[in-house]
This record gives C-alpha cells, structure tokens and sequence, in this order.
C-alpha cells in the first residue's frame, strides 16, 4: 500500500505574518493535504493569536492549486450542520474539488464551553456526534433537508448546487470508541486515529503499535457488521499524540522507521504538525523539510 504525507498548519499565525507562505511551502513539499485545528483556541495556544479554521482554508485555498485542505478535526461544540454545511460546500466549491472534513465528538477542553453552556457528559457527546454526522451527511448530498433530532434540527435546508466532490466532500471520523468507530464505518471515506492517549504519559512505542493494532481490528468489525470492506475506508495516524511525541521529526531514519510501522498496520496517511518554535511541536525546520521531500521513495 502507497502512503501520503500530509500536515497540519495550525492557524495561530497573521496570515500577512507567515499564514500564506506556510501553505504555500507545503504544496511546494509536495504533501498530500494540508489541515488545520478546528478549535476556537487550543491548550497552550490559548492566550495567544489563534484564528478561524474555514477562513483559513479558504485563503488556502485561493493560494494554492493541487494541495488538499481539511480540518483535523471538527466537532459539534460549537458548531451546527446547518451552518457548517453552508460553509463546507462553499469552501468545496472555491478550492476546486479539494475539501477533506475531518470530524469528531469533541473534548472537554475551551470550545466545550465558549458558548456559555456546561460540558457535556461523554455519553452526550457521543450522542450528539451520532446525530451531528447524519444530519451533516444529509445536508451535503440532497437540495433539501427537514429533519428534526434530539439535538439538532433543519427545515427546509437549501444546499444548491451541493458540492464539487460527488456525492460530498469526504469525510475522515476521528474515533476510537464502538460508537464512533461504527459512525466511521457508516459515514466515513477514512478514519482518523491519534494513538491511545492513556499511554501518551508513560507508554512505550510498542505498547501504542499494539494499541493500534486493536483499534483497526475494532474498525474491522464496524465495518463487518454493515457489510463494508475496511479496506475501502482509509486510515489516517495523526502523530504527535502517541508515546513516540516529536521524535519521528528528529531525522530522516527515525521518521521512516515511525512511519514503516504504522504503515504495516494499514495506515495509507501520515500527518505531522508544521513545527511550531517553543511549543510541544517545535522541530528542526530543515529536517522537517527533508523528510516531507524524501521519506515517501523510501517507504514504498
């Protein structure tokens, strides 16, 4: 199986003050997509500059040509798929075709409260995510959506003329619970996966190959129970969350060797934080570069 690079461009930057020329350099790179946080502020990020995930990709999207752009992920905190739909067929629509959505049930960080309301119990969120993905589904593929949930609700929705994608923009579900891995199964062109953070503390590399290992066979069975070959939904590893933190960035050896490992789990796309200075994804710029230049010929 042939494995994609691709990264994540958080959008903490002026886009006058590096914003455009980052995206622009990882088309150059040559990665497969370019995502970005979909949060209102994020962890240590917080207290600083900190700008809107489909305004970025839009400007993205205006200045380059062939590189994919997403989010990694979006979540219904503080979002509705009313709006959200709007806005994903416009951005669909403006960059050519070239939308990826990666979506997810959220956390309890800062946009679990931005609005004023309380967090939600796991079980709420989960519940919400179910009904958000569906509703999100529907409004992507049809001219005209009423629906009204437990959660969420539309009358008469108008998407005209839908999106550039037939027949949506994809979908990757980031999950790693039964629920979340049956909406991936269900919805979802790829799925997402970010390692098992009960280990990101004190587990080993191999402990996180092995809890990965679990959680594709978990995916397997989802898509068992509907019918569905996995092999058809890709799988995407996030880095940067496992035990192995910023040390597939340190060189070129060490990224391919990474990287080898989870492509024999049957990952088909890698994704790297841009290194970010004196943060949790600081990495040696040229090395960063290297790596998204030459890792993939030896990985084949």
């Amino acid at each position: 199986m042939s494995l994609r690079l691709s990264t994540v461009i958080l959008p903490y930057r002026r886009w006058s003050e590096g914003g455009r020329q980052a995206w622009q350099r990882a088309e150059e790179l040559g990665f497969h997509t370019a995502y970005t946080y979909d949060h209102l502020s994020w962890r240590s990020f917080r207290d600083g500059p900190w700008f809107g995930a489909v305004p970025t990709l839009t400007a993205a999207a205006a200045v380059t040509d062939r590189l994919r752009l997403g989010t990694l992920v979006t979540s219904p905190n503080f979002r509705h798929p009313v709006n959200l739909g709007k806005e994903l067929i416009s951005l669909d629509d403006i960059s050519g075709g070239r939308v990826t959505l990666g979506i997810g049930a959220g956390g309890t960080g800062f946009d679990a409260t931005a609005l004023g309301q309380e967090p939600w119990t796991p079980r709420e969120r989960a519940d919400r995510f179910a009904e958000f993905v569906a509703l999100l589904d529907q409004l992507l593929t049809e001219d005209s959506v009423s629906y009204k949930g437990d959660f969420y609700s539309a009358h008469e929705a108008r998407n005209i003329p839908g999106c550039v994608q037939r027949p949506r923009l994809p979908f990757a579900v980031a999950a790693t619970g039964p629920r979340g891995l049956r909406l991936a199964a269900r919805h979802g062109q790829a799925w997402v996966t970010t390692g098992d953070p009960k280990l990101y503390e004190n587990g080993t590399p191999e402990q996180s190959v092995q809890a990965i290992r679990a959680q594709v066979g978990k995916l397997a069975d989802a898509c068992a129970e509907i019918g569905r070959d996995v092999a058809g939904l890709d799988k995407i590893l996030l880095t940067g969350f496992t035990p192995d933190r910023g040390r597939p960035l340190e060189s070129l050896d060490a990224f391919v060797d990474f990287a080898g490992r989870h492509q024999e789990l049957g990952f088909a796309e890698i994704v790297v934080h841009w290194p970010i200075p004196d943060s949790d994804f600081a990495a040696d710029e040229k090395v960063f570069e290297q790596i998204a230049m030459e890792a993939l010929a030896q990985l084949h």
